[in-house]
């Protein structure tokens, strides 16, 4: 069968190639450059938690030396400290809430605002460092064929597959059974298809600066809000400080609305009015590395698949008002995407499954920039609700940390709970904490062979995961437990599911019974949770995921084997 087509080397574009080719699906990236990018130190990235560890697990490169986990984070307002978190411990730290020294007189920490929180913080990455490391592990991928210099400027599909054309030093005609286009705002394929790419332009401008300094909080980002020496002017009323490695910062100001021109001695002041005002006194010395404008446009395709062509990334969707979820996005549609592709690659096209695609990363999209339409202008505006509502001024920072940290409506995953591949209700589910259809938690599993691995990282491998929560199981070999108790009825039950499935054992998960069996999906997301061995129940819910018709499951005793 014929590889599949990826239009765009980008990090959304080799990540779609490498999750392929983890599913045994072999593709051609159609790249338009020289095969390597420009070194931007002011054009950085900031990874959530999942498609962190999504990057880690397909190029095998440790993005954590490569790029940099935040110590902590903490928003400001004029002097006043309004948030801050510190990664890596749990509860509240009410130590840190005494008032502390700064540089501009004493800054007071609000009572109950330093969270200390467990999660994994954000990973800080510089793109083409990202991108270098993803064309590393392309390099040692037999299945991926890369060819550079190769610009998209024709394209036909037909019923069994998809011939593109490229121009170039060899211009050359390809042929794929699916097309991806990862190409961009002004995606060709995009073009090519005729579809319409509505939104907004120019939502708003940052003007950035990628530096070496030394600030006052090492290793902590900082959103810094209505800063005292500045009232108006093209920082605008909002300062981002995002820390890098080795002494590395981005800073990103706020612009006010409108096209005024930022030259490079406007910005070069306004690094060393921000340095000198963080540090409270005269600027300190810094080395300035990069610096740029970057706008932000809301802009939403209104089809993400004609036939067999797909769109991805920013071919798809441009968002990203807090500079940091663009590109979060576009590895979560290369992830949904690679292991339907591949199951229509490997057992032929399912138009209910292929068509999903597009159902839930498009609602996913647009209810992150439905989101930021709704509540942004509140927040950046500085009227509205905040002039009636004590104390929302607070509300608001915490909103934009938010967003900033992966978290509420402008910073979490989104959910597939509407999707077509849900299954309908069963009666042998039960509660846990994870809600059918957003992402399961990161928990330590036995895989087949007997070894301790992340529930994460058996993911993308094509398969769907059963995983049994059974409490005491981590201290008897996997062979003296898989003969026993309930493990022989769903071993037997997991090997008659429509597709082949991984059988995985975990000591607990959040808000499990023991003996509750989870259905996850190939890219992470809980499609079920049962009580006990349920055969049938099971096997309705797999087929759905599928994309297979959706059969009330039989809830006959004889059916539902016991608990």
């Amino acid at each position: 069968m014929d590889p599949v087509i990826v239009v765009g080397a980008g990090p959304v574009g080799l990540t779609l190639a490498l999750a392929l080719a983890r599913q045994d699906v072999p593709s051609v990236v159609l790249d338009e450059g020289p095969g390597k990018d420009e070194q931007r130190p002011a054009r950085t990235v900031v990874l959530n938690e999942d498609t962190a560890a999504l990057l880690e697990r397909l190029s095998g490169a440790p993005l954590s030396r490569l790029g940099f986990r935040w110590a902590g984070w903490r928003s400001m307002r004029r002097k006043q400290v309004m948030r801050q978190v510190r990664f890596g411990q749990t509860g509240f730290d009410e130590t840190q809430a005494s008032a502390r020294e700064g540089a501009n007189g004493r800054r007071g920490v609000a009572e109950d605002i330093v969270e200390a929180s467990a999660d994994l913080p954000p990973l800080h990455i510089a793109q083409h460092v990202l991108t270098a490391a993803l064309r590393e592990a392309i390099a040692g991928e037999r299945l991926v064929k890369v060819a550079v210099e190769s610009r998209l400027d024709a394209l036909e599909q037909e019923k069994s597959g998809v011939t593109a054309h490229t121009r170039g030093p060899k211009s050359t005609w390809w042929r794929g059974s699916y097309l991806v286009g990862c190409d961009g705002p002004r995606s060709t394929v995009r073009k090519l298809q005729d579809i319409r790419f509505p939104g907004r332009t120019a939502v708003e401008r940052h003007a950035v600066a990628a530096l070496r300094a030394e600030l006052p909080w090492p290793g902590e980002a900082l959103l810094h809000r209505m800063p005292p020496w500045r009232t108006a002017g093209p920082s605008g009323g909002e300062i981002t400080a995002r820390p890098l490695d080795d002494g590395l910062w981005r800073l990103d100001w706020l612009l006010p609305p409108g096209k005024d021109l930022v030259t490079p001695d406007l910005l070069v002041a306004r690094v060393r009015e921000t340095l000198a005002g963080w540090t409270g006194g005269s600027t300190p010395p810094y080395d300035l590395l990069d610096t740029g404008v970057h706008t932000v446009h809301h802009r939403l395709a209104r089809r993400w698949r004609v036939g067999r062509v797909f769109l991805a990334g920013d071919a798809a969707h441009l968002l990203g008002a807090l500079g940091t979820q663009g590109l979060d996005e576009g590895l979560r549609d290369a992830d949904n995407l690679a292991w339907k592709l591949a199951l229509a690659w490997h057992h032929g096209p399912h138009e209910t499954l292929l068509d999903s695609y597009q159902t839930e990363r498009r609602a996913a999209v647009a209810a992150r920039l439905r989101a930021a339409d709704q509540v942004l202008p509140l927040l950046r505006g500085g009227k509205g609700l905040r002039s009636y509502v004590p104390g929302s001024a607070r509300g608001h920072d915490a909103l934009l940390a938010d967003g900033h940290l992966g978290r509420g409506a402008l910073g979490a995953p989104g959910a597939y709970s509407d999707s077509p591949l849900m299954p309908l209700p069963a009666a042998g589910e039960t509660p846990v904490d994870t809600l059918p259809g957003t992402q399961v938690v990161d928990v330590e599993v036995t895989a087949e062979d007997g070894s301790f691995v992340p529930l994460r990282d058996r993911l993308g491998r094509g398969a769907l995961l059963v995983v049994l929560i059974a409490p005491g199981t981590g201290v008897w070999e996997r062979k003296h437990w898989m003969s026993a108790g309930i493990m022989p009825r769903l071993a037997a039950a997991v090997s008659a599911l429509p597709r082949p499935a991984e059988l995985l054992v975990a000591e607990a998960y959040p808000g499990a019974a023991a003996h509750t069996v989870l259905l996850v999906r190939p890219d992470g997301y809980l499609v079920t949770a049962l009580s006990g061995v349920r055969p049938a129940d099971l096997y309705a819910a797999a087929e759905a995921t599928l994309g297979g018709a959706k059969q009330q499951p039989d809830t006959s005793d004889a059916a539902t084997s016991a608990r």
